[in-house]
């Protein structure tokens, strides 16, 4: 099915990307987006001062434009930049190495359609070099503060799984616009990675869903762009994990992810030693306790403002410690009533 788009009343995404020295990358992906079945879409590509910029060659064409930034403000700043100012329903993150089949928008307008309750809606990620091999089917969240892209690595065959998800991940996902601006979009202190986890847990707080769709596919480089600079996704995961944590776990759920993350970190920094990558990972632990003034005072507003009961939180997260070495999910079952929040009567612990 195609769709023919005659102004910009008609467009029912923006999909933001973020870009940062890979010109080539977005070059590609522009490529995607221009010969996508279904093109009621906008583009914003954020530049975050890349050298390569000028090497992005932007069409000629009303629904892509650039913003280009002084300095290179990270993924979750670059984001909520792009998303400054949409009026379309839904706000679209793409990877500039995550590179969209023709009927991706297509796949993920249906479900949103068809699902009209459902806030987030995630991609199936394959490996650009290789794609029997699945990169991620949406995030996973653990009782012990730490997450997961679901199967990753793993050799599959489609059909690829849909259905209910913690969050999705932000290398191409997409978010209902209203959704994301009420819990102010993406957190600009993390910088960048676990940013769409947190934003996933904020939403799912305010009592919304999230799904992953099978059909809508993309290819990914995965770390295409961060993995060039060494450690700098150990240090920035370590700390935003934290952050996450403290700043979504409703108590008293809390104590509980907090001594089991703080076994788990224990556990990362013997295990790195002798790899390069302890300094990083004592950085990120420093650095998070130094911003959890920060996150407390954010904790105070997002719990205030929390729709799920602790009951609603607790089947949402994954409890067996297994699956934190697998990176499965937990068992599939059937949406439960009690997933929802109730209209009115909200219960918090």
């Amino acid at each position: 099915m195609s769709h023919f788009v005659d102004g910009a009343n008609d467009r029912h995404s923006r999909i933001i990307i973020v870009s940062f020295n890979c010109a080539d990358f977005v070059n590609r992906v522009i490529g995607c987006l221009l010969d996508q079945t279904d093109p009621a879409f906008e583009v914003v590509i954020v530049d975050n001062a890349s050298k390569d910029v000028d090497g992005i060659a932007l069409p000629a064409d009303p629904r892509f434009r650039m913003i280009r930034m002084d300095s290179n403000v990270g993924f979750a700043k670059a984001n909520n930049v792009g998303a400054a100012g949409a009026t379309v329903p839904w706000i679209v993150t793409l990877n500039p190495d995550a590179f969209p089949r023709r009927d991706w928008m297509e796949r993920l307008q249906t479900a949103a359609h068809a699902q009209p309750d459902v806030a987030m809606f995630g991609s199936t990620q394959l490996f650009s070099h290789d794609p029997r091999m699945v990169d991620g089917e949406g995030d996973q969240y653990s009782i012990f503060g730490f997450a997961w892209r679901v199967n990753y690595r793993r050799m599959l065959k489609p059909p690829y799984y849909s259905g209910a998800v913690f969050s999705p991940c932000a290398a191409a996902a997409m978010y209902r616009r209203d959704h994301y601006e009420a819990v102010g979009g993406f957190d600009e202190d993390f910088f960048c990675y676990c940013e769409d986890v947190d934003l996933g847990f904020r939403i799912r707080l305010r009592g919304a869903p999230a799904v992953q769709v099978g059909d809508a596919v993309v290819e990914h480089v995965s770390s295409g762009v961060s993995k060039q600079y060494g450690t700098f996704a150990q240090y920035h995961g370590v700390r935003n994990l934290v952050w996450t944590m403290v700043k979504n776990m409703p108590l008293p759920l809390l104590p509980l992810a907090f001594f089991g993350h703080s076994l788990l970190v224990v556990y990362l920094v013997f295990r790195s030693l002798g790899s390069g990558r302890t300094g990083a990972i004592g950085r990120g632990i420093r650095d998070a306790l130094c911003g959890l003034p920060r996150m407390i005072a954010k904790r105070r507003a997002i719990q205030r403002d929390r729709k799920a009961s602790l009951w609603q939180v607790a089947r949402m997260i994954a409890w067996n410690p297994l699956l934190l070495k697998t990176r499965g999910r937990p068992g599939l079952r059937k949406a439960h009533p009690s997933d929802q929040p109730p209209a009115v009567g909200i219960e918090k612990a």
